[in-house]
């Protein structure tokens, strides 16, 4: 009988996910956050004037800034948090799609306007 050989390399499962779920994760928390920012500017007057970066654009040079810096904070952080963990991808996967799908919904009138 002989031994079987794994086709995985040697230490190949010894490796951290961590970074690639911070990554996939921080980006399923901007596109949820990039919507709620927009809803927030066009139903709050205090939103709107605080969103306003750039005149000629009006509040949506706030909305994708603001969206992109906590996009970028979230990543920095689970990064930092996450780097050297093995996580269930699978988990952050559902989470992170979840996410992308709540703001894909909320970027349709009908639907932002109930709130």
């Amino acid at each position: 009988m002989t031994a079987q050989t794994s086709s995985v390399p040697a230490g190949a499962r010894d490796f951290s996910n961590g970074g690639g779920a911070a990554a996939l994760l921080a980006a399923g928390f901007g596109s949820f956050l990039l919507p709620v920012f927009a809803i927030l500017g066009d139903q709050s007057a205090y939103f709107r004037n605080l969103f306003i970066f750039y005149k000629p654009t009006g509040p949506l040079s706030g909305v994708t800034t603001c969206a992109i810096v906590a996009w970028l904070i979230a990543w920095l952080i689970l990064h930092r948090a996450w780097r050297e963990r093995n996580l269930a991808i699978r988990r952050v996967s559902a989470v992170a799609l979840v996410l992308l799908f709540l703001g894909l919904l909320l970027t349709f009138p009908p639907i932002a306007d109930l709130l």
